[in-house]
């Protein structure tokens, strides 16, 4: 599993704290150095229904572009801003080899999937 992850991200701690508790095994990749790619992040939101869900709406780099801008984006568009703009994705950011995607961290949810 790899877990795309930014040091500052308190979900991330979190979410690294507890796979580390459940002895789970994953490789952390900062996610601003090397973010998923557009076909991990068109797929993720394939698997979510639908690409807000992949959106870091909280953050500074969404609240500056606005949500209208980026609603009125084509998919090709939207991806191609969050893989030249990492901070724009949801952060926890976790993908499974099977091509399964846990975005933000909600234990129960985690736990639910990975124990």
């Amino acid at each position: 599993m790899k877990l795309f992850s930014y040091s500052s991200c308190s979900s991330c701690r979190r979410a690294i704290k507890w796979l580390k508790y459940n002895d789970i095994g994953f490789e952390l990749i900062d996610i601003l150095n090397t973010p998923p790619s557009k076909e991990m992040l068109f797929s993720a939101s394939e698997q979510y229904g639908d690409r807000k869900y992949i959106l870091n709406t909280s953050g500074i780099v969404y609240r500056s572009i606005g949500s209208e801008v980026i609603k009125k984006m084509s998919d090709n568009e939207l991806f191609q801003k969050l893989f030249v703009e990492p901070r724009l994705i949801k952060r926890p950011f976790l993908f499974k080899p099977d091509k399964f995607f846990l975005v933000g961290f909600k234990e129960e949810k985690w736990a639910e999937e990975l124990l």
